[in-house]
């Protein structure tokens, strides 16, 4: 969404001018965290019906002496500026700008059990090798997947999980010609 990443560059620079880079980060961890908590909120901000002035003191109820001087002016900004139906858009934007900005390669690992400190080393050699700067790594579970796991980093997907493979198996046999019809 452009409207969004250019509201988040707007505040990183800012953030960045004003070093608070760090700070208000975990601000927007805090408001992007309350946004996918309750949808209800978003609704509240993406309405035409509630005006400018109440969502303004919604965000200082919610988030009074919880977020930064600098994030609030900034929530109160977009408001004025009628944008505040993007906040969350705008929270995920900065997250991802950040992490551009820190040289931050985030992986997503998907497993069908938690992962232990031998299967996050393996993991973090593989990525090491193809991405520069620090690594975050997001851990999910899904039993579906029965074993393996699946890797997602930079938008490419690295996906050895048993179900995958059992998928794969049956398309094979499926589309075999060979195999005589046993009905």
């Amino acid at each position: 969404m452009i409207i969004a990443s250019r509201y988040a560059k707007s505040l990183i620079d800012l953030a960045v001018e004003t070093k608070q880079l760090e700070e208000v980060r975990e601000d927007m961890k805090n408001i992007k965290m309350v946004c996918q908590s309750n949808p209800d909120f978003v609704l509240l901000l993406e309405s035409p019906v509630v005006k400018t002035d109440k969502k303004m003191k919604i965000f200082n109820e919610i988030f009074k002496d919880k977020i930064s001087n600098t994030t609030m002016a900034f929530l109160n900004m977009v408001a004025v500026k009628r944008r505040e139906g993007y906040i969350d858009d705008i929270a995920y934007a900065f997250d991802e700008q950040y992490k551009t900005y820190k040289n931050i390669t985030t992986v997503e690992v998907i497993s069908a059990t938690p992962l232990d400190a031998d299967n996050k080393a393996q993991i973090m050699a593989i990525v090491a090798k193809s991405a520069t700067g620090s690594i975050e790594i997001i851990e999910k579970t899904d039993k579906s997947l029965i074993g393996g796991f699946v890797l997602n980093v930079n938008g490419q997907r690295i996906d050895t999980s048993v179900k995958r493979k059992l998928n794969d198996l049956r398309k094979n046999f499926s589309g075999n010609a060979y195999l005589p019809d046993l009905n």
